[in-house]
């Protein structure tokens, strides 16, 4: 495992940009108040008065808070060798960004793929052993379940195994989304991301908060050079970063310095009890959901309740037969107006799944999630989820679980001899439980229980999906009938294929299940 990375091998590029962010931003606040049209960028430049006035109203409306005129620039950075801890606690962690980064469901993991926090010489002994023994137990995982893995796979597409040269890649797909349950969170990735000039300033503002600090430090600031590289005037809108000690949650974590272990374990435990079993558990709710929407929906057609009965009305927004809307691939119903009336009811679930389901889960944007401090929820023992995959071989559950005990052990060892938490918890294997709050709209719901509800989700995902849909059913039964997987929505707004998954097709007619017969055993 030569060439591990450090914080300084990160590279940040500036591949694309709006050009002139800071002399936009001034642009576009001038026209707000201007009586002569719009005002151009090259207008608010053209002399010593004309630059004098800029640079007041730039620092004028930050200081008061007049923030959307820095939306407009966007930045698109190319960035690799980054944690999946740094982008899962940060990068991803707010609603105001775009991202494409290398999957570990479906590329596999390269031995150098590990970054390396600074440490002392017995910490990163420690360090590195542990993430060769991740790396090796996810080599062997891919071996040893790749007979059951197989085996599942051709019995559902038993006409592919004439074909396993083609079909084979897929296999080795699902090895790899299972295997990666046994890797640090430190394994690196590298993507594209997209943000505007608004948040990158508040990323610089931010960048000292929990849990990866140092990380975050590093790359904002590339970020920013970058930036001020294609834009110098852009070093004018920048503040000074919030010290952590300033924050909320280094205060509350400097209290806990007296906590016991034992009280982490009982929150540990008081939480799994409430989730009585579940992965995700409906814990409240718009009071009145049904009657709620039925009644904006009548609002917005100018119908009476005699002219368009509660029944009716739900049926015509909720339906993809009269709202076909619902089932359009380019999620437009939230610029339908009808559609839009989902925003008027929302559901708040608790929810355990691991760092790595979490990881693709926060992907859904619109609904957001309190995710943890790490540190207030380590109690030093092991604290993982098993992916369905390997439990499907004992030698493969033997290995994953002898390897969570290993990298928590090492975690703790961290702990114990002075290294910083952030850079231990990098050591944290994939499938780390990470318990959260998630609060969403039903037009945020509705678009990710859609694409959750496919059997090719995640498998988490789609547990906690189904999980939620029956739920939501029991309360509002109208909407819920309708909340399935995209096949059975293109079925009822007339559309075929019903999947649209292409090669990637299950193998089964989910269009005709209801979602209490949304069972799913292979991955």
């Amino acid at each position: 495992m030569d060439n591990l990375r450090t914080f300084d091998d990160i590279k940040v590029e500036l591949v694309g940009s709006i050009q002139q962010p800071y002399e936009i931003a001034v642009a576009s606040a001038r026209t707000c108040y201007s009586g002569k049209g719009v005002i151009y960028p090259e207008d608010i430049s053209k002399d010593e008065k004309a630059i004098a006035l800029r640079d007041k109203i730039a620092s004028s409306t930050l200081e008061a808070g007049h923030l959307t005129t820095r939306q407009h620039a966007h930045f698109v950075f190319a960035i690799s060798g980054v944690s999946r801890q740094f982008i899962w606690s940060f990068l991803h962690s707010h609603p105001f960004y775009n991202s494409e980064q290398v999957s570990q469901r479906y590329v596999k993991v390269k031995p150098s793929s590990f970054v390396v926090p600074p440490l002392s010489e017995k910490g990163q002994k420690i360090y590195e052993q542990t993430i060769r023994h991740q790396m090796d137990v996810y080599e062997q995982l891919i071996e040893v379940l790749r007979p059951p893995i197989r085996n599942d796979y051709y019995e559902r597409f038993k006409s592919r195994r004439k074909y396993a040269e083609k079909w084979d890649p897929q296999v080795e797909k699902r090895l790899y989304e299972v295997a990666r349950y046994a890797l640090g969170v430190g394994t690196t990735a590298y993507l594209y991301h997209t943000i505007s000039a608004l948040t990158l300033l508040r990323y610089w503002r931010l960048c000292h908060h929990f849990e990866t600090p140092l990380e975050q430090k590093v790359v904002v600031a590339k970020m920013l050079d970058a930036v001020k590289k294609a834009d110098p005037l852009f070093e004018k809108e920048i503040q000074d970063p919030i010290p952590l000690e300033k924050t909320l949650e280094h205060s509350f974590v400097q209290s806990l310095n007296q906590r016991n272990q034992l009280a982490s374990e009982q929150f540990i435990a008081e939480f799994d009890r409430k989730l009585e079993g579940r992965t995700s558990k409906l814990i409240d709710y718009s009071l009145g959901t049904e009657k709620v929407l039925a009644e904006a929906t009548r609002t917005a057609l100018g119908q009476t309740e005699k002219e368009l009965s509660d029944q009716e009305a739900l049926s015509l927004l909720l339906d993809p037969r009269s709202n076909p809307m619902l089932a359009d691939p380019l999620n437009a119903s939230t610029f339908d107006r009808l559609s839009q009336i989902f925003h008027h009811v929302h559901f708040t679930f608790q929810k355990k799944i691991s760092h790595t389901a979490d990881s693709q889960d926060q992907r859904h944007r619109m609904v957001m999630s309190s995710r943890p401090v790490l540190i207030t929820q380590f109690t030093g023992k092991v604290d993982f989820i098993t992916p369905y995959g390997i439990t499907q071989s004992s030698e493969a559950e033997q290995i994953y679980n002898q390897c969570m005990e290993r990298s928590f052990q090492a975690v703790k060892q961290l702990l114990e001899i002075g290294e910083r938490p952030d850079s231990a918890f990098y050591l944290l294997p994939n499938s780390t439980a990470i318990r959260m709050i998630s609060s969403g709209d039903l037009q945020a719901y509705q678009h990710k229980w859609k694409m959750r509800s496919c059997y090719n989700a995640q498998e988490e995902i789609f547990r906690a999906t189904i999980d939620e849909i029956q739920q939501v059913k029991a309360v509002a039964p109208q909407v819920g009938e309708h909340l399935r997987a995209p096949c059975y929505l293109r079925l009822r707004a007339g559309i075929t294929p019903y999947c649209p998954e292409g090669d990637r097709y299950c193998g089964l007619p989910v269009w005709k299940y209801s979602i209490d017969d949304y069972q799913r055993k292979s991955i």
